[in-house]
C-alpha cells in the first residue's frame, strides 16, 4: 500500500563556475508546486508533494538534470529541514587538505602516503590499519612541523566558517569529528568556530612524532557514535541532525544523520549518500536548510 504524500523541498544550488539558475529551468526539472529564490540565480527551493517510495527515483532524476546544468540539488522532506546539530569531517571537507599527506611531504614520502590515503578514503582499504601504516612512516618528524602546516598549507573550504557561524547563531551545536589528528583538529575547530573537536591522538616524545596512534581510533564507528551521542545529549530527533563528509569512513555517520551530505566526495560515498554536493561550496548546506543569503552569518 502506498504511503500518503509528503511535502518535499528540492534545493537547487549553482556550481561555482556554472551559469546562473533560472526559474524556468528549475520548474522544468521538478514538479514544483511552489518556487522560492534563496539567492537570485544561485539557490532556489522547489516545493512539491510526493510519495516516499518514489523519492529515490525522483532524487536521482533531479540530480541528473541539475548536474547537466552545473548545479547541485538536495531533496528532503520540507518539515524539519532546519538542523540543530552539525557533525562535520575535517580533511577534504572543512579544509582542502589531507593533513597526514601534508606531514608526509616533510618526511619526503608524500606520494607513498597519499596513495594509501586515497585508497582508504575510497573504501578500498580498511581505515584503521591504513591509518596505523601511514603514521608509522612519520616516526621521527618534529611536532613543530604541525605549526608550519597550519600556518602555510591548510586552507578552509569556501563556506566552511559561514556554515558553522550561521548554524550556531541559530541555536545549533557544531562538532568537528575527524579521522585525522587532534594536533590539527583542535586548532582548526577553534578557528572555524566549532563547539568541539574529536580526532585521533598521535603519540609524541621529546618533541617528535613516534609513529604511534594512541587508542581508541577515531574511524567510521567513532564518527557515527559521536553523532548519536551528541544527538542524545542534546535531546534531538534524528531529523534535526546534519552530517557532512567526503570519505568512506564518513558513510556510517552520513547514514545516521537526518540529512547526510557527501561533499565533493569519493565515488563510493557520493553514490551511497542520500544527498550530495559536487559543485557548490559548503554554503549549499545552509541553502538546503532554507537559509537565505541575507541570513548568513560570516565566520
Amino acid at each position: 500500500m502506498s504511503k500518503a504524500a509528503v511535502e518535499y523541498v528540492a534545493t537547487f544550488v549553482a556550481g561555482a563556475d556554472a551559469p546562473p539558475l533560472s526559474e524556468a529551468a528549475v520548474r522544468a526539472w521538478s514538479p514544483a508546486a511552489a518556487f522560492d529564490w534563496l539567492e537570485g540565480g544561485v539557490a532556489a527551493d522547489a516545493v512539491f508533494a510526493g510519495r516516499p517510495e518514489a523519492l529515490p527515483e525522483l532524487r536521482f532524476a533531479l540530480q541528473m538534470a541539475a548536474s547537466e546544468a552545473g548545479a547541485d540539488v538536495i531533496v528532503q522532506p520540507k518539515a524539519g529541514r532546519r538542523k540543530r546539530l552539525l557533525v562535520a569531517d575535517m580533511d577534504s571537507t572543512m579544509i582542502g587538505q589531507e593533513c597526514v599527506d601534508e606531514l608526509a611531504e616533510f618526511a619526503g614520502i608524500r606520494e607513498r602516503i597519499a596513495k594509501i590515503t586515497e585508497r582508504a578514503m575510497r573504501g578500498e582499504l580498511e581505515f584503521e590499519p591504513a591509518l596505523r601504516e601511514r603514521v608509522a612512516l612519520l616516526a621521527g618528524l618534529p611536532v613543530s612541523i604541525v605549526e608550519t602546516i597550519l600556518a602555510e598549507r591548510v586552507t578552509f573550504t569556501p563556506g566552511a566558517a559561514t556554515l558553522v557561524a550561521t548554524m550556531r547563531a541559530n541555536g545549533a551545536y557544531a562538532a568537528l569529528v575527524s579521522g585525522g589528528f587532534t594536533l590539527f583538529a583542535d586548532e582548526i575547530a577553534a578557528a572555524l568556530g566549532f563547539d568541539e573537536a574529536r580526532a585521533n591522538r598521535l603519540e609524541t616524545r621529546e618533541g617528535r612524532i613516534t609513529g604511534i596512534v594512541l587508542p581508541p581510533i577515531s574511524g567510521a564507528a567513532a564518527k557515527r557514535e559521536a553523532l548519536e551521542e551528541l544527538r542524545l545529549r542534546l535531546a534531538l530527533p534524528v531529523e534535526a541532525t546534519l552530517a557532512v563528509g567526503d570519505g568512506a569512513n564518513d558513510l556510517d555517520m552520513l547514514a545516521a544523520a537526518g540529512l547526510g551530505v557527501a561533499f565533493h566526495a569519493k565515488p563510493k560515498v557520493a553514490a551511497a549518500a542520500a544527498a550530495r554536493v559536487d559543485r557548490a561550496d559548503l554554503s549549499a548546506l545552509l541553502f538546503a536548510q532554507g537559509y537565505r543569503r541575507a541570513d548568513f552569518v560570516q565566520g
